[in-house]
C-alpha cells in the first residue's frame, strides 16, 4: 500500500460490500475482546443492522489502493452535537492519518449542520483511545455506566468544531 487513502460517503442505496464493512469493524474492535466489560456493541452488528445504520446516519469509508480500510459513522444530535461512532481503521492501515481525516470529515459535517460540538464515547479501560481523542482536542465531559453496572463503564468526550 503506497497511495493516499480515498474517503467516500457510504450511500446505503448503492454500497455493496456490507460483509466487508462488518468484517472491518469487527477486526478493528477485536483488540477490545476480554479488555472491556460489557463487550462492545460492535459484536452485535449484522449486515442488516449496518445497512440500517447507513440509512439513518452519515457513513464514510476509507479506501487504500481500492481496499476498504476504515469507516466512521456520524449521527446528528441537534441542537448541539454530531456523535461520532464506529470509527474503525484496520490494523494494517493504522498510522496513516486515516482517523484524523475522519475527524476532519466530522468537523465539516457538524459545521454544515450548524452543530457546534462533536461527541463520542469510549470505554473506561481504553486509555489509549482517551489519549488519542485528547490529542484531537476532545475533553472528558461525563462518565456513564451501562445497564446493570454499578461502576462507570464508558466516558463521554466532546470538542468544539
Amino acid at each position: 500500500m503506497s497511495h493516499e487513502p480515498e474517503f467516500l460517503r457510504i450511500d446505503a442505496s448503492t454500497f455493496q460490500d456490507w460483509q466487508g464493512l462488518l468484517n472491518l469493524i469487527l477486526g478493528a474492535f477485536a483488540y477490545m475482546d476480554g479488555v472491556i466489560d460489557p463487550p462492545s456493541s460492535a459484536v452485535r452488528l449484522t449486515v442488516e443492522s449496518l445497512k440500517e445504520k447507513a440509512e439513518v446516519e452519515i457513513g464514510y469509508m476509507a479506501l487504500l489502493d481500492g481496499v476498504l480500510v476504515g469507516c466512521a459513522f456520524f449521527r446528528p444530535e441537534p441542537p448541539d452535537y454530531l456523535y461520532i461512532g464506529k470509527l474503525a481503521v484496520s490494523e494494517k492501515a493504522q498510522g496513516r492519518g486515516i482517523g484524523s481525516r475522519f475527524l476532519a470529515l466530522a468537523i465539516n459535517e457538524a459545521r454544515a449542520r450548524g452543530l457546534p460540538q462533536l461527541r463520542l464515547e469510549t470505554r473506561v479501560e481504553l486509555t489509549g483511545n482517551h489519549e488519542r481523542f485528547g490529542k484531537w482536542g476532545f475533553v472528558k465531559t461525563a462518565e456513564n455506566a451501562h445497564a446493570g453496572f454499578d461502576r462507570p463503564t464508558s466516558i463521554e468526550m466532546q470538542r468544539a468544531v
